[in-house]
């Protein structure tokens, strides 16, 4: 009975402490944008965006060759409207996924 108790608890004490690194692990690891620049003459950038309504809250317009980043594959595309960081200004929203490309190249 004493080996049985002695196994439960060191059981109990792997798995306590498996479970303490899950929930220390964030729900998503954050990935740092992959460098690209905008290649369209313009492009809106947005702050918000809505699968029913599109994109909203008008940040500003960004030029041909600003530098920006997206990770595709990582960071979401929605209907076309990638997630998208302003390497200018540093902040996150929304551009058309077209509107990014010359990844990698600076």
């Amino acid at each position: 009975m004493r080996m049985a108790t002695k196994a439960l608890a060191a059981s109990v004490a792997t798995v306590a402490a498996a479970a303490i690194g899950v929930v220390a692990q964030p729900a998503q690891a954050a990935v740092a944008p992959e460098h690209a620049v905008i290649v369209c003459q313009s492009a809106s950038f947005y702050a918000n965006y809505n699968s029913s309504s599109g994109p909203s809250g008008l940040i500003r317009v960004l030029y041909y060759g600003d530098k920006v980043g997206h990770t595709r594959g990582v960071h979401p595309v929605y209907n076309g409207w990638a997630a998208t960081f302003d390497f200018g200004k540093g902040d996150w929203g929304y551009v058309r996924n077209e509107c990014l490309g010359g990844y990698g190249s600076w």
